[in-house]
């Protein structure tokens, strides 16, 4: 027997409906317990006025096997047992259960549950009865249907549910709790004149009590009326997955099972659908480890009917407490019937008997969102700032005011400021802040890789104080759903300064610090500034630059890890290296690269490179692994005396394979390298080599120990050649002088993530798919210069940038996965000419894994569904904006993005020229 509605973060749009947060449980004879936090319900609003929905027909395909009519005059023992004890369902309830007859009885075609004042002698000022099916009557899917009236008046609360007959998952909730229906206090009138009339349903799972979970919804029947005064039918159709509830066959609420999003390297990376969850021990491997799927409510529950008498949800609601009058001539839950189908379509899920409306899976209508943890992408060890609030809302953490009464807004302030974010607090006590949990698909925030240098920071002025003169100021941040939190004052902060009314003032809290008190950096998910809590009312107050965010993450060499090997001179810790030999390599001095290193090679055979002096000296590249490289430029100055020999690259990590100490090694061909180019005698060549496919390799990117570049073994006899600006470095690492000019690689092509900036990246290709053009590159305006052109004639075709037929075949492919939270994919873009169909409108297309006729996946939208939402103007540049997290839920693995198109609606666009620039997949 359970409590309210669904328990979610967007809690202040309910608030006005429920006038206490309470804890409640309950205890079964069995020691099953459940205990509920409801700060919130979601209401639903009734069928069609003044209709009750009879017309929902039952597919032919549900079958009974089971019911009770209660058509005799005895409870029939074969189908029910009595759960006899006073110990209040856990929720202080005042009832003891009884086999009494006086407490339950069939009579006239009905079971009727009692509740009745108890003699002086009595535990508790109440009896009732709780009736089980447990061993009697165990089903697994299926549709559970009850028809009823129900008791009224303060202090009543009726329940017809389920639990799950093996714990198979564990002690409560772990294995799963179904309420089909309960309702507390009906027929009380509150102050502002309205009866109480909802009908509730609701699921519980999640982890051990007290931190469970539960997610549901409140429904009220239609023109008033009122389930104490007639018989309704209540049902529920539970099939794999996904559980639907009904009430005189209207469905109203629908529940799912999490909808797990993996990316191309099979790691759940979001939720399509946030649902139900459990958690339990892998017997194998001894971890407690979430499950996203049909657990718990996969395995036979069994049916429960009773009626409570006050407790911690019906004594705290409504008018509070129990009111004697209501029970003085005892109080009935009445049940008709109760009836069990099974699904004869497929017995095993219970799918192929919906009953259902249009409607019943959207998010504004029947579906709940539930409340399963939301895995986030493994960590890339990549330091990304993100930026929560700097003029403009975050969509991936929006502003909220939990319970308050006055919304926040956005503000015009100074001129250093502009537009801020405002926050009121009225009567109701309440915190403000920032909370991923309001936003469409919330995803926490991964600041592990900024621990040592990263901070929280935000810009606060009050406006006016809160009337309280003793208030304080406060800083809350969460993570994991507020698994941990870590809660401080303002003047805890670096700058260690209390708020002046009217001022401007910057806090800053080091993530170290935050780390230290317990927080959780890999997925913060709440940030709240606040005065104490009950004494803010009056304060308004403002705030803007809000950032997790660490100094020069993107653009400054000193906060990614780099290793340069030579470059005008050797690093002594990786000194160059004769591996079998028995020379030594050389310092030369060569023209315009000045000092390089010289590799000969005599008649023993031998591999050249790099190596680290000591155990401790290997380098340590995971923090770069998503677009790190090794890089070095060389030059052949004498070729192998055997015109056969092919020139190598090696890399060894943790001691290498020949020291046989398990460690990795992977070669390469020269030409494979991102150049895919061969050496030629007396010119120098740079050759590149990323790590995430060093990674892919085996090479373990957090340990390299060699760094080798030769002839083939045994074939380089009379090889000599020289090396330079030898280094492991990330190019998104590097800064430009000039802010304009969007950052590049080391050979001027667009750093990783910008597919388009003057020229294409790596990799990348100017593309037309089915037209024959080829697209070009085109000089334009100061601020644009080079950029891509596409023109499109009589045939139909689309257009953009892809990797598949670019260099390396589709090795350059983009994983987006660590800029999930924020990122998005931006372009610039000009119609020259428009098409001559003025009925052509224009789309964006992304695709990953190789599209969809691959086995792959593809989004596509209109340009006027960006975050500009406007369409083309001839003639004009026009940025167009889609966040990352939006294309994820629309069903792109973004971990795998190879084509980028942008083109007018298929054989609509003959005639169209356009030109695109600055097109990057980026953070904002």
């Amino acid at each position: 027997m359970k409590t309210t509605g669904s328990v979610k973060r967007k809690s202040h749009a309910f608030a006005t409906l429920i006038s206490a947060s309470v804890t409640l449980a309950l205890f079964g004879c069995d020691d099953t317990e459940t205990k509920t936090d409801f700060n919130a319900v979601d209401f639903v609003q009734p069928a069609p006025t003044g209709k009750i929905v009879t017309d929902n027909k039952l597919s032919s395909d549900w079958k009974m096997v089971w019911s009770d009519e209660f058509d005799g005059d005895t409870i029939d023992p074969d189908k029910w047992f009595h759960e006899v004890n006073c110990a209040g369902g856990g929720n202080n309830e005042n009832q003891c259960y009884t086999d009494s007859p006086e407490n339950s009885f069939v009579a006239d075609g009905n079971l009727n549950i009692v509740a009745l004042p108890a003699n002086d002698t009595s535990e508790k000022d109440y009896t009732s009865a709780r009736l089980s099916t447990k061993n009697l009557g165990d089903w697994k899917y299926g549709r559970f249907e009850m028809r009823a009236k129900m008791p009224f008046g303060q202090g009543t609360w009726p329940a017809f549910w389920m639990l799950p007959t093996d714990e198979v998952y564990g002690g409560w909730p772990k294995s799963g709790e179904i309420d089909i229906v309960e309702t507390v206090n009906l027929k009380t009138i509150n102050d502002e004149g309205v009866t109480e009339s909802n009908v509730y349903g609701t699921l519980h799972y999640g982890k051990a009590w007290p931190k469970n979970d539960e997610s549901g919804k409140a429904y009220s029947l239609p023109s008033g009326l009122n389930p104490a005064d007639e018989f309704h039918t209540y049902a529920i159709e539970w099939q794999e997955g996904e559980i639907r509830w009904y009430v005189d066959g209207y469905l109203y609420q629908t529940q799912m099972a999490s909808d797990v999003r993996y990316n191309s390297k099979d790691q759940a990376v979001g939720l399509r659908h946030r649902g139900w969850y459990t958690e339990y021990y892998n017997l194998v491997t001894g971890e407690l480890e979430t499950h996203w799927d049909a657990a718990p409510f996969d395995q036979d529950f069994h049916l429960l009917l009773n009626l409570a008498v006050g407790g911690d949800w019906a004594g705290n609601v409504n008018d509070g407490g129990i009111d004697p009058a209501a029970f003085a001539n005892g109080q009935a839950f009445v049940i008709d019937y109760v009836r069990v189908y099974e699904c004869s379509a497929n017995p095993e899920t219970g799918k192929g008997c919906e009953t259902v409306r249009a409607g019943y899976k959207d998010a504004d209508d029947a579906l709940v969102t539930g409340a399963a943890p939301i895995p986030r992408p493994p960590s890339t060890g990549v330091a990304v700032n993100l930026t929560i609030f700097d003029t403009v809302e975050n969509p991936s953490w929006p502003i909220w005011g939990d319970n308050g009464e006055i919304e926040p807004t956005i503000q015009t302030d100074d001129e250093a400021h502009g537009e801020v974010v405002e926050f009121s607090i009225g009567d109701t006590n309440t915190v403000m802040g920032f909370n991923v949990f309001e936003s469409d698909a919330p995803l926490g925030f991964d600041a592990s890789p900024m621990i040592d240098a990263g901070n929280v920071s935000f810009e606060m002025k009050v406006v006016t104080p809160p009337s309280n003169s003793s208030a304080e100021w406060w800083f809350k941040i969460e993570s994991n759903g507020a698994e941990e939190a870590v809660e401080l004052r303002v003047t805890e902060s670096v700058e260690g300064l209390a708020p002046v009314t009217g001022e401007w003032q910057t806090y800053t809290f080091s993530l170290q610090s935050l780390s230290d008190k317990g927080l959780d950096l890999t997925n913060i998910d709440v940030l709240m500034l606040f005065p104490t809590w009950g004494s803010g009312s009056g304060a308004v107050y403002r705030v803007d630059n809000v950032t997790i965010a660490q100094e020069g993450v993107v653009g400054s060499g000193p906060n990614t890890p780099e290793l340069t090997l030579f470059e005008d001179g050797p690093n002594p810790d990786w000194a160059p290296w004769d591996c079998c030999g028995g020379s030594t390599p050389t310092e030369q001095t060569d023209g315009d690269n000045g000092n390089t290193v010289e590799f000969v090679i005599g008649s023993q055979a031998t591999v050249m490179g790099f190596t680290a002096s000591e155990p401790d000296k290997a380098f340590d590249g995971s923090a770069i692994i998503s677009d790190g490289v090794v890089q070095f430029d060389m030059k052949l100055v004498t070729p192998p005396t055997n015109s056969e020999a092919v020139w190598l690259f090696k890399v060894e990590s943790t001691g290498g394979v020949e020291n046989g100490n398990e460690g990795a090694a992977a070669e390469y061909n020269l030409t494979e390298s991102e150049e895919a180019v061969a050496p030629t005698v007396g010119e120098w060549q740079t050759y590149t080599f990323k790590l995430s496919d060093l990674a892919a390799a085996g090479i373990a990117i957090d340990d390299i120990t060699t760094i080798m570049i030769f002839p083939s073994w045994g074939l380089g006899e009379g090889a000599v050649y020289r090396v330079d600006n030898a280094r492991i470095y990330s190019p998104s690492g590097e800064s430009s002088d000039d802010d304009s000019t969007p950052p590049t690689g080391e050979d001027n092509t667009p750093a990783p993530g910008t597919l388009f900036a003057d020229m294409a990246a790596t990799g990348w290709v100017l593309w037309d798919c089915c037209g024959g053009t080829t697209p070009s590159l085109e000089i334009d305006d100061a601020d644009h210069n080079m950029v891509a052109e596409f023109t499109i004639g009589a045939q139909p075709t689309v257009m953009g940038l892809n990797t598949r037929s670019g260099i390396g075949g589709g090795d350059a492919n983009f994983d987006a996965s660590a800029l999930l939270s924020q990122g998005v994919v931006q372009f610039e873009m000009k119609v020259v000419n428009a098409p001559n169909d003025a009925s052509s409108y224009w789309l964006f297309k992304i695709e990953s894994g190789g599209g969809p006729d691959n086995g792959g996946k593809a989004v596509e939208l209109a340009l006027t569904d960006s975050n500009e939402g406007v369409a083309p103007v001839t003639g004009q540049w026009q940025t167009y904006t889609f966040a990352l997290d939006d294309i994820a839920n629309a069903g792109l693995d973004i971990s795998d993005i190879d084509v980028v198109m942008i083109f007018p609606l298929w054989d609509t666009g003959e005639g169209a020229v356009y030109r695109i620039d600055n097109l990057k997949i980026a953070n904002p």
